[in-house]
């Protein structure tokens, strides 16, 4: 079969179609032929910095959808032939990808390949964000980093759905703000001034929710476009700084807290609970809360040129790899 591994760390040119063998699942583990594969910023780091990467030779892509090609010893509730789409730690760039049965997740009728696609790492973080750990209530505000990213547009929609007061983005460029205001946003702010905005656009108060992927100054400075009683949640550090600490100082004076979600971290420590979020994120999108349109796709043998506009920070809205026709 074909897969995609890179065996230096670099630009996109060091990734490479191989010829390997077909994987067999193990106990607790689906084979799925996958007929897409979603190209995520984490791949991009992985390949670029060696981000997650346990060693060398790698492959990279962490989401799929595809048809169960062959289940292992114990695996209870799925079947050959079912359609699925599925959550992996890598090797998601492959015509056969194994995965673990408890991040399997069959499609609900009226959700095709294509779409599942675009939904085993954005869709339950964007949920768990505007829900389970950002809490939104009705009538809040928030203000979201990454706005025209994959994740930012699920984050607009499910905010207006859940009764958002005001839907502010953060994005880089004015292609990125029109794409954002189309998907839930009513403004959009620059990265260079956005704390001054959100200010100036809630009237000094700041917003009740911050929700932040890039991290380093950036996250710093969202604390300063809190709301008192205001919340923050990180979600990646795609700045690349180093881990900064925030406590009582920045805290406690007008009630501030901080949270942090990731979706692979949850796989890993409890896949029961990623399950769950995973089957309420779902609904949301067979419910018509949430489209989360595909902007560009790249057939298999092209994934550097995927590689190069998604690292290029000029896309909006989500990614596909073809891995079958």
């Amino acid at each position: 079969m074909r897969a995609v591994e890179f065996q230096e760390y670099g630009g996109p040119e060091v990734l490479r179609v191989v010829q390997i063998a077909a994987p067999e699942p193990g106990p607790g583990q689906v084979a799925v032929d996958a007929v897409w594969a979603g190209v995520n910023f984490a791949d991009v780091k992985a390949r670029a910095e060696g981000y997650r990467v346990a060693s060398l030779p790698y492959r990279p892509g962490l989401e799929v959808s595809g048809r169960i090609r062959a289940v292992g010893e114990g695996v209870e509730g799925l079947r050959v032939g079912q359609e699925v789409a599925a959550l992996v730690d890598d090797g998601g760039y492959a015509e056969v990808v194994l995965a673990e049965a408890a991040r399997v997740f069959p499609l609900p009728d009226g959700l095709d390949l294509r779409t599942a696609a675009t939904l085993p790492t954005v869709l339950p973080t964007a949920h768990a964000l505007v829900h389970e750990v950002g809490r939104l209530r009705a009538g809040e505000s928030v203000l979201v980093h990454g706005a025209a990213g994959g994740v930012g547009t699920a984050v607009g929609q499910l905010a207006r759905a859940a009764g958002a007061g005001a839907v502010y983005g953060v994005a880089s460029s004015d292609t990125k703000a029109d794409y954002a205001r189309k998907h839930g946003y009513d403004e959009v702010f620059r990265p260079d001034t956005f704390e001054t905005d959100v200010r100036e656009a809630t009237g000094g108060r700041g917003v009740d929710l911050v929700l932040d992927p890039v991290g380093g100054d950036t996250l710093r400075r969202g604390l300063e476009a809190l709301a008192v009683f205001g919340r923050l949640v990180s979600f990646g550090n795609a700045s690349g700084a180093e881990p900064w600490g925030v406590g009582q100082g920045e805290l406690y004076a007008q009630g501030r807290s901080v949270a942090g979600f990731s979706v692979l971290g949850l796989a890993q420590s409890a896949p029961d609970a990623l399950r769950a979020l995973t089957e309420r994120a779902l609904r949301s999108v067979c419910d018509g809360a949430v489209a989360l349109p595909v902007t560009a796709e790249f057939p298999l043998s092209d994934v550097a040129a995927a590689h190069q506009l998604l690292g290029g920070r000029t896309s909006t809205g989500k990614l596909l790899l073809r891995i079958t026709d």
